[in-house]
């Protein structure tokens, strides 16, 4: 018992490090760039407050897991923002790399089934999962919104980079909140013109 006990503290320490990966997304208030483990929080609390977009297949609590798991991979490999430059499989390499390594920290049945859910996250083919990525991408948007821009203004972002980058993942698990999204990105760059 023991054992397991500090097998679970290690990885709950651990976790603690994906408070210092700093994102490209600015907080909405502007104040300041959010850390990864603030993202994850405010995913879970948007899964929470928009389960009525979720198709009926669709597992909420299974999702509030995917998502507070879905970044902890970033502790070793780092944010990798979706209007950055990056060369994909290199990124999913560490990823994996990562995920061996944080994961491996659990006592093997809480191993298992965390990765599991991490995977079924990175796959995005269950309708949990889908919606769950929806919510991922979803969520940058509506703080981009709030804050002027954010990192829209910072990588230089058109409407139609949004829209080929994000539109079609948050479209795939929720259709209603890319509506939702489009209409109000629209107006945004409207108003910059």
């Amino acid at each position: 018992m023991t054992q397991r006990l500090e097998q679970q503290i290690a990885f709950l320490n651990e976790a603690d490090k994906l408070k210092s990966v700093v994102r490209a997304t600015e907080l909405c208030d502007n104040s300041r760039y959010e850390n990864s483990a603030e993202h994850s929080w405010h995913l879970t609390l948007y899964a929470l407050v928009l389960s009525d977009q979720a198709g009926p297949d669709v597992d909420i609590n299974r999702v509030i897991k995917m998502l507070i798991l879905h970044d902890l991979v970033e502790i070793d490999a780092g944010d990798h923002p979706i209007f950055g430059s990056h060369d994909v499989a290199a990124m999913a390499a560490q990823e994996q790399e990562a995920a061996n390594r944080i994961f491996g920290l659990l006592p093997n049945d809480l191993r298992d089934d965390l990765r599991a859910i991490w995977e079924e996250f990175e796959a995005a083919q269950s309708p949990s999962a889908q919606f769950a990525k929806s919510l991922d991408r979803f969520q940058p948007p509506m703080q981009n919104l709030q804050s002027g821009g954010g990192s829209w203004i910072d990588f230089d972002v058109t409407e139609q980079i949004i829209a080929d980058r994000v539109g079609s993942k948050i479209a795939i698990g929720a259709p209603a909140l890319w509506n939702f999204a489009r209409e109000r990105i629209a107006t945004f760059f409207a108003s910059r013109l």
